[in-house]
């Protein structure tokens, strides 16, 4: 073998290379669908980079008070000057033959003691609106599920259908070519003939929109995941493995666990917090000061009478007890009334939440109810239209019924397997919406 492989001709140059054989992919489940667009999409990466900077503002808000302290300093020529407030040898002039180096630093600042709830609400607010963009991301992450469910039940409905499609257009192939040489005996109707044929160009067409229904949801499930090479396991559907309870069941869990309520709550947390600092802003802040500086220039006499200023030789420090008090109280007032006017907005849009959550849950129930109880009907037609085929079937085969009698059942078969199969989606999809709105993901659990 490797005589032969030697001995091989070498292509041409300009010849193609034969194509590499494309790489098999990667092929997941829901579970892991979802677990890799929760890792990888790009609107909850920005979510999460949005609760990052929300947590630098709570670190910063925890910090900043205390932290009010600056410092300077610097190096520069001093001339030479001797003697003291009495007498001095020399002039006041800035530039001599003779200069020695000068350095000075100082560093102070106000450590708060009391604010009057400035600082504890500030930090309050912080908290609050770390606790929105969690929220915020909670919603990004539940809508970016309820995608992921639907392109991956899309594509398991559009290969289950091109499978369908297969099996119908295969048995119908049986019976044309049974009934063409029949028409070309005269032993047959052509009509009969076209009416088949006309039915399998038919189901060419569903093949083609079956095909783009799944490139299409391959492509979305590709993006969400960030996998370019993702596939799924499987390609049967079926329903989901919860069981459906009482309404008022998914009412108290949306109250519970809905990422809007609960970033309804944290907004009315965090104008409260505002208010009551807006409030504080109407009294002064009580802290003490601490201060400390030093300068050195060797070649200027140190005064040492404290009532004589020395701006080249000193070290001196401090404490003292301090307050500020902005006295701008009109525009403090109407700054006020504008917190004030925030909450009341906040409390409404929290009253509309809870009501526009509770149809939303409603609304999904009663779709999960609806696609339910159409599941279970097309089942049960899809029962009968399968009796109906194998009854056909065999009624031909012994020559009491024409070929031409396969073309309905075949068609009531289909359409109604289909139907079923589209009715199982749906109904996965309501139980997933109904998992949006409840926000309580386990409603969406896959069929095992």
């Amino acid at each position: 073998m490797a005589a032969a492989l030697a001995s091989a001709p070498a292509p041409l140059r300009g010849q193609d290379a034969p194509p590499a054989a494309p790489p098999a992919a990667r092929r997941f489940d829901l579970a892991a669908c979802l677990r890799l667009a929760d890792q990888n999409h790009p609107n909850l990466l920005a979510a999460r980079a949005r609760v990052g900077q929300v947590r630098a503002q709570l670190l910063e808000a925890r910090f900043a008070p205390f932290m009010g302290f600056a410092a300077n300093g610097g190096m520069t020529l001093a001339p030479t000057v001797r003697g003291d407030s009495v007498f001095s040898p020399n002039t006041d002039v800035s530039l001599t033959s003779s200069l020695g180096v000068a350095w000075r630093a100082s560093v102070w600042g106000v450590v708060p003691l009391w604010t009057f709830g400035k600082i504890t609400n500030l930090w309050d607010a912080a908290e609050a609106n770390v606790k929105v963009k969690q929220a915020e991301l909670a919603v990004e992450r539940d809508t970016v599920r309820l995608d992921v469910r639907k392109a991956y039940y899309g594509l398991l409905l559009a290969r289950e259908g091109l499978a369908l499609l297969d099996d119908a257009d295969q048995e119908i192939a049986e019976q044309v070519k049974k009934l063409e040489p029949q028409v070309e005996q005269d032993e047959a109707d052509p009509v009969d003939l076209l009416k088949l044929q006309t039915f399998t160009a038919e189901l060419e067409v569903r093949r083609a929109e079956g095909q783009r229904f799944a490139r299409v949801a391959v492509a979305g499930l590709r993006f969400y995941t960030g996998v370019s090479d993702l596939d799924i396991v499987g390609d049967a559907l079926r329903p989901s493995s919860h069981r459906l309870g009482h309404l008022s069941r998914y009412l108290a869990a949306a109250r519970l666990n809905r990422p809007e309520v609960q970033m309804a709550r944290a907004g009315i947390a965090a104008r409260e917090a505002q208010l009551r600092l807006g409030r504080a802003q109407l009294f002064p802040d009580l802290g003490v000061l601490l201060q400390a500086g030093i300068s050195a220039a060797p070649e200027v006499a140190d005064q040492i009478n404290p009532f004589v200023s020395d701006g080249g030789n000193y070290f001196h420090y401090g404490l003292a007890l301090v307050f500020q008090w902005k006295l701008d109280f009109v525009p403090q007032l109407a700054r006020i009334r504008f917190a004030e006017a925030q909450l009341d907005e906040v409390m409404a849009l929290d009253r509309k939440a809870l009501g526009g959550v509770a149809v939303e849950v409603e609304q999904a129930y009663a779709e999960a109810i609806d696609w339910q109880q159409r599941r279970a009907a097309y089942e049960k037609a899809v029962k009968y239209a399968k009796r109906w085929l194998a009854t056909v079937q065999q009624a031909i085969d012994v020559g009491t019924m024409e070929e031409k009698e396969i073309v309905e059942p075949s068609k009531s078969y289909a359409l109604n397997r289909f139907n079923a199969l589209n009715a199982t989606m749906e109904h996965n999809l309501a139980l997933a919406r109904l998992a949006k709105a409840t926000g309580w993901d386990a409603v969406a659990a896959e069929a095992r």
